[in-house]
């Protein structure tokens, strides 16, 4: 089957919606998540067990041609095995949506993919490990491709296949309007329960590419540089190529604020019936004040990450609509939070707390909606370390010391500030029209990791100099000739 391709002009995004089923609809729900993952621990477990088979007949000398047959492990391959099985395994197949099973068996497939690559090294990035068994506690959710998708008349329901119309706690207002004006298609609806126990539903839709809002503020600086940080009052700094902070956007550090209560919450829960007696070593039926009391804990993580989801997104959408060129770090945020052990939680819970990778990745789709380009700096580009007037790098530069004092001119600028100069430097030959340096939304700074030696003239450094905040800065980005340094 040939893979669906969007067409030109169009854009693909999702719409989230917060459920509000009613019983029947919750146990439907529940069922055809348990559905979908029932077919992919049965599935891999069959996967399993013709691979040892194979390797055992191996042991005994099997020829190769007389070994038991390799299972598929592609989805259409997996799918016709699983609908030759399903009347002996799963006689109550016919209660659940097809799609129940699909979803489960998707995702065994891609995990099977990614192992596999993983393994000849033909896959990007960490280690991917062999798919595990999906237990009863695991994240549940099912997809739908098929069948009837829609928005419903009233603004207030979502029809998904066998679970009829769902009402939703948002409005569908904005994407019922674009699809009855023929700008938006669905392809496909995710429902997926959240840690409190919310159910919502993902629509994945096409729409015709987005113009910028003609309500949007638009910046007299086209190109900017965007500098991340887990400080308190830093989260976000905002600067031009001459130097300018244009805005500074303060951290929420929401899971820091509810450290408290879930400090509280998991102590009750440590002293209630849980599901593990530590004393016999055993599995135990849960208490109901156990299964609460987590309820409370998972209300308090969806809180914590909806405000710090509200920040970055208006923050993000900021960027996108009033900028031409926004420049950020490639972050290996998932690498700085891999080591360092008891020492290093404060650190590693701050950087968790300001997710650095959701910035550049809402950027990414954003820029793309608006019209606006994102220039993504090497991940080994020094922007902390090189000064924005002389293009000289310090080497002995720690995370303690927020003041960049430059050991060859005796430049001092706020090291926050200095980043996402140097950052926006990197966009300025994306602005006039010339081929980036590299990449995907294209990748700058390539190659800039020695610590020890200037800049080249152009990347954030050379005949560029620094602009105070106070001098005056033309609109395309540049220093004025009276707030150039000597």
């Amino acid at each position: 089957m040939a893979k669906f391709e969007i067409p030109e002009g169009w854009t693909a995004q999702a719409d989230r919606y917060a459920l509000d089923p009613t019983p029947t609809q919750l146990r439907a729900l529940a069922s055809h998540a348990g559905a979908a993952r029932f077919a992919h621990n049965h599935m891999l477990a069959l996967v399993k067990a013709v691979m040892d088979q194979r390797v055992a007949e191996r042991s005994y000398g099997v020829p190769e041609d007389r070994l038991t047959s390799v299972l598929g492990w592609s989805l259409p391959a997996l799918r016709k095995v699983w609908n030759q099985r399903k009347p002996s395994c799963a006689p109550w197949w016919a209660e659940n949506s097809k799609e129940a099973y699909n979803t489960g068996l998707d995702g065994l497939a891609r995990g099977l993919d990614a192992w596999s690559k993983s393994r000849k090294g033909e896959r990007a990035g960490r280690a991917a490990g062999f798919p595990r068994f999906k237990t009863a506690r695991a994240p549940r959710s099912v997809r739908f491709t098929t069948g009837v998708i829609r928005c419903e008349a009233d603004r207030r329901h979502i029809t998904l296949p066998r679970l009829g119309a769902v009402r939703s706690h948002e409005s569908t207002r904005k994407l019922a309007r674009r699809i009855e004006a023929g700008t938006a298609r669905i392809l496909s609806a995710t429902v997926r329960q959240d840690s409190a126990g919310r159910w919502y539903c993902a629509l994945q839709v096409i729409v015709a590419v987005k113009a910028r809002p003609a309500h949007a503020r638009r910046s007299i600086h086209p190109i900017v540089g965007v500098d991340v940080g887990v400080k308190a009052d830093s989260l976000l700094v905002v600067a031009t190529p001459g130097g300018t902070e244009i805005d500074r956007v303060a951290a929420p550090k929401s899971l820091t604020a509810a450290q408290g209560r879930l400090r509280a919450l998991q102590r009750r829960a440590a002293r209630q019936h849980g599901p593990y007696d530590p004393a016999t070593k055993t599995k135990q039926v849960p208490s109901k004040r156990w299964r609460r009391t987590q309820a409370r804990i998972g209300r308090t993580h969806v809180h914590a990450a909806a405000v710090r989801r509200d920040v970055l997104h208006k923050a993000t959408t900021a960027l996108a609509q009033q900028h031409q060129v926004v420049v950020v770090e490639t972050l290996n945020a998932a690498g700085m939070r891999a080591k360092g052990g008891a020492r290093k939680r404060g650190l590693n819970r701050a950087l968790a707390d300001a997710a650095l990778a959701e910035i550049r990745r809402m950027l990414g789709y954003k820029t793309r909606w608006y019209g606006s380009h994102l220039v993504e700096a090497d991940r080994f580009y020094p922007s902390s370390k090189t000064c924005t007037a002389c293009g000289r790098r310090k080497s002995n530069l720690t995370l303690a010391d927020r003041v960049f004092e430059c050991d060859d001119c005796g430049m001092r600028i706020d090291r926050d500030l200095g980043a996402a100069t140097n950052l926006a430097r990197l966009g300025v030959p994306t602005h006039q029209g010339e081929q980036s340096p590299a990449g995907s939304g294209p990748v700058a700074g390539r190659g800039a990791t020695r610590e020890t030696e200037p800049a080249p003239a152009g990347d954030a450094a050379g005949d560029e100099t620094s602009t105070p905040h106070h001098h005056p800065v033309d609109q395309t980005g540049t220093a004025s000739p009276q707030g150039e340094a000597a």
